[in-house]
């Protein structure tokens, strides 16, 4: 719970960058060498669906041998197939004013953070032709943007991600997340992966109860979606990092707890755990999968756990 003021809990955040900007660059820095095969792509191969004939080569599949081809035009010809296996990937960043809590042994903020991993995501998926979508929970001066790929699909997301601004609370909107996710649910197709990038904090309700943010994610499983959550937080959120008696006011939903930290940090992690341990539950009943990760870890490490986690849940 990262103290804030009243009047902080309703303005917008500029995007505390700190050590993880220029985006374009270091999201470049950390896609490169990651392995970029979480998705496959369009090819000529066995499929469901007819993609036209080719003359035969020594060496081709006897299985898709055309014998009428050759009874009708005395021609060896071979048949081929697509297989449909392009799948876009869906971002969506958390943008609510939660997201942009610094610590003092962070090198940025949440949001930071977040969207120098969605940008990164993005370079490694757009790298294989792939289609990129993206799409926010709360923010100012957000931008959504349907999947596209090509070149400049990376430069208009990482131009999306650069112009927010965190803002928002959605702890007492029980509607929000559902309007926020309804896009995606609209327009991410068929095997799309849906990548949310948040620290689940206070997506919950005002009782602190999580199951309203992740009845809302879940549903966009349907139609053969991937989920992936990657929950971020700051180390000090992550461990409690302060000494004494604290007074921590929380950046959404206004609640103020006063306490010892060392007294009730063990508490406090437990809660975390439990939050985690719902989430996991929820996803994995779904065939999906949360990662947690906190501002302080490597990006390269974090995503290319990502991609081998997108890789593992659709074997």
């Amino acid at each position: 719970m990262p103290p804030s003021s009243d009047r902080a809990s309703r303005a917008a955040f500029p995007i505390d960058w700190g050590g993880l900007a220029p985006l374009r660059l270091k999201s470049r820095a950390v896609a490169e060498g990651v392995y970029a095969g979480m998705h496959r792509s369009i090819r000529k191969g066995a499929g469901v669906e007819f993609g036209g004939q080719r003359p035969y080569v020594p060496g081709d599949d006897l299985r898709f041998f055309d014998r009428r081809a050759l009874l009708r035009h005395d021609r060896l010809m071979v048949r081929e197939f697509e297989t449909e296996t392009d799948r876009a990937l869906w971002l969506c960043v958390d943008a609510t004013a939660s997201m942009s809590y610094r610590g003092r042994r962070a090198p940025g903020a949440k949001l930071a953070y977040a969207a120098l991993v969605a940008a990164a995501m993005a370079r490694v998926a757009l790298a294989t032709g792939d289609p990129v979508g993206l799409a926010w929970l709360g923010g100012a001066g957000t931008h959504g943007l349907p999947a596209m790929a090509g070149r400049e699909a990376f430069e208009r997301i990482v131009g999306a991600l650069e112009a927010t601004s965190a803002a928002q609370d959605w702890s007492g909107d029980a509607g929000a997340i559902e309007r926020a996710l309804a896009p995606i649910a609209k327009k991410a197709r068929r095997g799309a992966v849906v990548l949310l990038l948040s620290d689940l904090l206070d997506l919950a309700s005002e009782s602190g109860d999580p199951d309203r943010a992740l009845a809302a994610f879940t549903p966009l499983s349907t139609g053969g979606r991937t989920l992936i959550a990657l929950q971020v937080l700051d180390p000090t959120e992550a461990d409690l990092d302060f000494d004494g008696n604290v007074r921590l006011r929380a950046l959404e939903g206004g609640a103020v707890v006063e306490a010892d930290a060392g007294a009730v940090r063990a508490q406090y992690q437990a809660r975390l755990a439990a939050l985690a341990e719902v989430w996991s539950r929820g996803l994995a009943s779904r065939g999906g999968r949360l990662l947690r990760a906190t501002t302080a870890d490597p990006p390269t490490d974090v995503v290319r756990t990502l991609v081998q986690a997108i890789a593992e849940v659709r074997r």
